[in-house]
């Protein structure tokens, strides 16, 4: 096992979910996951969200555990997790990176304060990861904006 393999920042082999059965068609390897809505095309929603007057902050093992939770939840698939815990603050800064995009925290606990990025295209739903991650950071305040990402404009027919 190689040194990156070993601090868990390679996948290994493909997971199912990106191979491709022979009977596949060329349609179905080519779906697009752009997203159609209120007269646009998108690439995915990016929520931002800060979590004020947050506990739990220091715990990498928590707070894996939880956004993995999370990344399901929404209906993503997970292919990959990597945290790392600083000294002598105890923040802690990770991804879950996604077949659909990734979820990134960084956290603050000398602050109670959590910065959490959740990417996701096609049929996820990133809204259902806040109650999850509420549950374990009990935060006072939570503060989200969403982007939509890779915006285009869908041209009437005509």
């Amino acid at each position: 096992m190689n040194a990156l393999a070993q601090l868990g920042m390679v996948s290994g082999l493909p997971r199912d979910n990106q191979t491709v059965a022979s009977n596949t068609s060329h349609e179905e390897v080519c779906k697009d996951y752009f997203i159609e809505r209120d007269g646009e095309r998108f690439a995915g929603h990016h929520l931002l969200i800060d979590f004020w007057d947050a506990t739990n902050l220091d715990d990498p093992a928590a707070i894996d555990a939880t956004l993995c939770e999370a990344a399901v939840t929404a209906g993503a698939t997970i292919l990959h997790s990597h945290f790392h815990h600083f000294t002598p603050n105890g923040g802690v800064s990770g991804v879950i990176v996604l077949a659909e995009s990734h979820i990134s925290i960084h956290t603050w606990p000398e602050r109670n304060f959590a910065a959490v990025d959740v990417f996701m295209c096609g049929a996820c739903d990133p809204n259902l990861t806040i109650p999850v991650m509420q549950r374990l950071f009990q935060a006072g305040r939570v503060v989200s904006d969403e982007v939509r990402r890779g915006r285009e404009k869908i041209s009437p027919a005509g």
